[in-house]
């Protein structure tokens, strides 16, 4: 499981996330990371892959504390995908997954890597197609599938997704999300994805998490986080959750919330 404790994470003096404590995320779920613009998402994310010092507070993986490790073993068990790769690498798009593939944990202890594992990834990501294309030639969407190959083909204890579905269509959303639901609950990872489509969280996560301005709003069960409540005091709007006629739950905006007096 992952623990959150105390953790305060600061750009110079200004805390983006003065205090969160989380309730203990454990494996084999998806978790839905949600607020607003500016409330420290992408931050958070950050902090827990090592790329950003916390002032105080702990992060636990399995009971291990993470800042006391190896940044090598740190980036075994936890991958992070930014929203968008860097746009000058000239690898083809086979070879930057067989790279990341031999970088993992599971490489090590294989000894080495079958093709047929990427070439299965990349087919059930649907951009087969794509193997022998290079990475700075790709559409924004499609390089957001390959990092996703990426990260997947590594095998984490913890995937880290700074909003991956931005750049994709519905098809591509509903297509990654599914993946992703495979693949974290069959391999017993944590995944941990930033989305701003409430709607996809409602349908595809197992846990929320809610915050504004660095602070916990709520976290539980997708379907008792998202309330009007709720989302009248994070996004500011006035909102209904109700089920369509498939019984799935669905977020309908009304308007914005009347400013208080």
């Amino acid at each position: 499981m992952l623990e959150v404790s105390d953790l305060r994470v600061a750009y110079r003096k200004q805390a983006i996330i003065p205090d969160l404590t989380l309730e203990p995320l454990r494996a084999g779920a998806v978790v839905a990371l949600l607020g607003p613009n500016g409330s420290g998402k992408s931050t958070l994310l950050k902090a827990l892959a090592g790329l950003l010092p916390y002032k105080q507070g702990s992060v636990r993986l399995d009971g291990k504390s993470l800042e006391k490790i190896s940044f090598e073993q740190r980036a075994q068990q936890v991958v992070y995908l930014p929203q968008s790769l860097p746009a000058s690498v000239h690898l083809r798009v086979l070879e930057s997954v067989l790279v990341a593939a031999r970088a993992s944990a599971l490489a090590a202890e294989a000894g080495r890597v079958h093709l047929e594992q990427v070439l299965s990834l990349l087919q059930r990501l649907g951009i087969e197609h794509l193997s022998m294309h290079y990475l700075d030639q790709l559409s924004g969407g499609q390089k957001q599938l390959v990092g996703l190959a990426q990260a997947l083909i590594r095998r984490p204890r913890l995937l880290l997704l700074d909003e991956p579905l931005s750049a994709l269509d519905l098809n591509y959303q509903f297509h990654v999300m599914d993946l992703l639901g495979q693949e974290t609950h069959e391999h017993g990872l944590i995944t941990l994805i930033v989305l701003h489509d409430l709607n996809v969280a409602l349908r595809h996560s197992d846990y929320a998490v809610l915050i504004k301005q660095g602070e916990l709003l709520g976290e539980g069960a997708p379907g008792q986080v998202i309330t009007p409540a709720a989302l009248a005091e994070g996004y500011g709007v006035e909102a209904r959750i109700e089920p369509c006629s498939k019984g799935i739950l669905q977020v309908l905006i009304d308007g914005l919330r009347a400013p208080v007096r």
